[in-house]
C-alpha cells in the first residue's frame, strides 16, 4: 500500500491534515485506483488538490451536485484520477465530511452556501479599529458552533489600543457574549498575540473568518510567513476595506497545521444554527430551564427564570434582544427552506406524472398530444 494510504508511514499529505481515519474513509477509492489530495482551492469549476505527487489541476464535473452544500469546497478530501489519465484530471467524490462551515445566501431561493469544510478551529477576526458590533460576532460565533469547530475570537490591530486598562475592557465586552471560547487580543504589526494564535492552529484545520477590513489578510501572512495574501488599507471611518480575498485558500502552516483564508463576509446569514445560536446563548438556555412553562417564550410568562435574570440585572437586555432576533431569522429560513422543498418534490411529481399520462396516450394512441 502506498505512502498516502498508510498512515503509519510519511506522506506529503500529512502536513495538509491527513491520518488514519481519512485513509480508512479512502480505502474504497484506492481499490478504484483513485488517489488521495486535499482541495486547496475552487474557481470556476475546477480546483487545486494537494497530492502526494504535487498539486494538480482537477474538473468537478463528476461531483457537482444539485445541493450547494454538497459542491466540492477547499478543505475537502477529495479521490482523483491518477496520473497519465488526461487533462485536467477529475475528482471522481469527495470523502465525507467530518465538519461543515455553512452560511444562508442572499438569494430568494434561500439555499446555504459552504465556506470550508473539515474545519477544527474557526478564528473570527474583529478589528479594535473600530467599534465592537457585539450581534455581528455572536452571528459568527453561531455559525461556528454549528459547523462542529471550535472558535476563538481574535481583536485584531490592538495595537490601536495602547491602553492595557481599556484593550482588557474590550477583551471582557466580547467575553460576555462569547462563553466558552478564548478572546485573544492580537497586532499583526507588533506580533502581539501571535505566539498563542500560532500554537492554537498548529493542530489541525483553522479557517479564517471575518468582514472585509478585518485584517484576515494581514493575519494570514503573519501565521504563514510570507505574503501569501494582498493587503489593502481599510477605511478609518468604518473599518470596511475591499475585498483582498476573492477565493478560499488552503495554506500548510510552517509551525503545523494547515488555515483557510476566506473572503470578507458582507453578510453572515445564519443556515439551520439552531444548535449554534444555543451554544452562543448557553446562560438564556441554561435559565430557561428553570422557567415554570417548558415551552416558555420569556416574555409575559408567571414563573419566568430568564425575565427574572433581567429584571436583578444578572441578563443583560441585549442579550435576550440579539437571542430572539437570532432564534427568529434562523425559523423562518428553516420554513422558507422546507417550503421551497415542498415544492421542488411537487414540481418532480407533477413531471413524473405528466411523463406517465404522456405515455398512457403514446401507448393508446401511438402519438403524443
Amino acid at each position: 500500500m502506498s505512502s498516502s494510504l498508510s498512515h503509519g508511514s510519511s506522506s506529503p499529505l500529512d502536513a495538509h491534515g491527513w491520518d488514519s481515519g481519512w485513509a480508512a474513509a479512502f480505502a474504497p477509492y484506492a481499490d478504484r485506483g483513485l488517489v488521495p489530495g486535499r482541495v486547496v482551492r475552487v474557481d470556476r469549476g475546477q480546483c487545486d488538490v494537494a497530492t502526494d505527487a504535487g498539486t494538480v489541476r482537477a474538473d468537478t464535473a463528476f461531483v457537482t451536485p444539485h445541493d450547494p452544500l454538497r459542491v466540492v469546497c477547499t478543505g475537502d478530501w477529495a479521490a482523483v484520477d491518477p496520473e497519465g489519465t488526461g487533462d485536467p484530471r477529475y475528482v471522481r467524490a469527495c470523502l465525507p465530511r467530518r465538519t461543515a462551515f455553512a452560511r444562508s445566501t442572499s438569494s430568494k431561493r434561500s439555499e446555504g452556501q459552504i465556506l470550508a469544510a473539515n474545519v477544527d478551529h474557526a478564528v473570527i477576526a474583529v478589528s479594535l479599529a473600530v467599534e465592537l458590533d457585539l450581534g455581528r460576532i455572536e452571528r459568527f460565533l453561531a455559525l461556528a458552533w454549528e459547523s462542529g469547530s471550535q472558535p476563538i475570537v481574535v481583536l485584531t490591530k490592538a495595537d490601536l489600543v495602547p491602553d492595557p486598562v481599556g484593550l482588557s475592557y474590550l477583551v471582557e465586552d466580547v467575553e460576555t457574549v462569547a462563553p466558552g471560547v478564548q478572546v485573544l487580543p492580537l497586532s499583526s504589526t507588533t506580533g502581539e498575540g501571535l505566539d498563542v494564535l500560532s500554537a492554537v492552529v498548529a493542530g489541525g484545520t483553522t479557517v479564517l473568518l471575518g468582514i472585509s477590513g478585518a485584517g484576515k489578510s494581514t493575519l494570514a501572512n503573519a501565521l504563514v510567513g510570507e505574503d501569501v495574501m494582498s493587503v489593502r488599507a481599510a477605511r478609518d471611518v468604518d473599518g470596511k476595506g475591499r475585498h483582498t480575498t476573492t477565493t478560499r485558500n488552503l495554506f500548510v502552516l510552517p509551525g503545523g497545521g494547515v488555515l483557510i483564508d476566506t473572503p470578507g463576509l458582507r453578510g453572515v446569514g445564519l443556515w439551520d444554527a439552531e444548535a449554534g445560536v444555543g451554544q452562543v446563548f448557553s446562560e438564556i438556555e441554561e435559565l430557561a430551564r428553570d422557567c415554570h412553562f417548558h415551552d416558555c417564550a420569556h416574555e409575559a410568562e408567571p414563573g419566568c427564570a430568564v425575565a427574572a435574570a433581567i429584571e436583578d440585572g444578572t441578563l443583560p437586555v441585549r442579550r435576550l434582544e440579539s437571542f430572539r432576533k437570532l432564534m427568529r431569522e434562523n425559523q423562518r429560513l428553516v420554513a422558507k427552506t422546507d417550503a421551497r422543498l415542498r415544492g421542488e418534490i411537487r414540481r418532480d411529481w407533477k413531471r413524473t406524472m405528466a411523463a406517465g399520462r404522456a405515455a398512457v396516450e403514446f401507448k393508446r394512441n401511438g402519438r403524443l398530444r
